[in-house]
């Protein structure tokens, strides 16, 4: 049974994801907004449910190694993993304002981020406590996310044009919230069913953690980001992993530590930490080089994700 219903969520995922492009096109062009806008707000933030759910509940349980591992993991997976195989599916197109604006927040960020799991870990027997200081701190990093949303909607063109698109508004708005409930529902279900299978089959916590879970929970991401590829939808491809990025971070991360307090977290190695910070910064040079992520990149980016995760799996 649990091969059945990991094989049925997995689909559900696909064809969820498949709908929620379509839908968040339509209610961008409907509502005249721009497309990127979507991917890093709504479509982020949704994709962001399962590991937030698992943050709040290891985070209270003061498991801060699984919460981390979520984070960590997610990140580099969503990168490397997600936008690697999407750029070899159709190679991704970047605009001057992702370029200038996003992405540099986005490796702001994450090497802040990567900053602060370094201490602890090159002082030897400290114990690496993640404070609530810290959290705030990445809350605060959140509100530089804000404020650019803020300016892309102030700035957004108004037209007379007559937009056609794939759904009217409200068929849209009704398979958007449809979508999103069936990827998470979805999503739960896979990562269930992918942990009573790996418990089944003997294999680690450590490999359930960054691999089952972390690859599991990042599945509407990978297909939804694979779907507006292929799409030729560009913006909303890198859109949504920059988006989710921020939110895994500032949000993920930083709001529960902020309100649960101090957390330790054990496990994680340089090499942890320089592939988080490796993911963001090929990103944005990828993307500089020539105002695309080309399909040479994303195999590149899928030869680096292959090289950490054979690491994790045989350390």
């Amino acid at each position: 049974m649990e091969y059945v219903l990991l094989i049925f969520s997995l689909l559900t995922i696909i064809k969820a994801s498949d709908i929620l492009v379509d839908a968040s096109v339509s209610i961008a062009e409907r509502m005249k907004m721009p497309k990127i806008l979507i991917a890093l707000t709504i479509m982020a933030f949704s994709t962001c449910a399962p590991e937030l759910a698992i943050s709040f509940t290891s985070i209270a349980a003061k498991n801060g190694t699984i919460a981390f591992a979520n984070v960590v993991g997610s990140c580099i997976v969503n990168i490397l993993l997600v936008i690697g195989l999407a750029a070899v599916i159709n190679p991704i197109k970047v605009k001057d304002t992702t370029i200038k604006k996003e992405l540099p927040l986005l490796m702001l960020i994450t090497l802040a981020f990567a900053t602060t799991l370094l201490e602890g870990i090159t002082s030897p027997g400290a114990t690496n406590i993640f404070s609530r200081s810290r959290g705030v701190l990445f809350i605060s990093l959140f509100s530089l996310f804000v404020i650019y949303i803020v300016q892309l909607v102030r700035r957004r063109q108004k037209t007379d044009e007559e937009v056609i698109s794939k759904y009217t508004m409200k068929r849209a708005i009704t398979y958007f919230i449809l979508s999103i409930a069936a990827i998470i529902v979805s999503s739960d279900l896979l990562v269930d069913n992918a942990i009573a299978i790996a418990g089944k089959i003997g294999v680690s916590q450590k490999l359930i953690t960054m691999v089952i879970i972390v690859i599991g929970t990042s599945l509407p991401e990978l297909v939804m980001t694979a779907m507006a590829a292929r799409k030729n939808e560009h913006e909303m491809a890198i859109g949504n992993i920059i988006g989710t990025n921020i939110f895994n971070i500032c949000i993920v991360l930083g709001l529960p530590i902020s309100l649960l307090g101090d957390v330790a977290i054990v496990g994680f190695n340089v090499i942890d930490i320089f592939f988080v910070a490796i993911a963001a910064v090929s990103l944005f040079f990828f993307a500089n080089n020539g105002r695309k992520v080309s399909r040479r990149e994303g195999i590149i980016m899928l030869g680096t994700f292959i090289t950490y995760y054979t690491y994790l799996i045989l350390s």
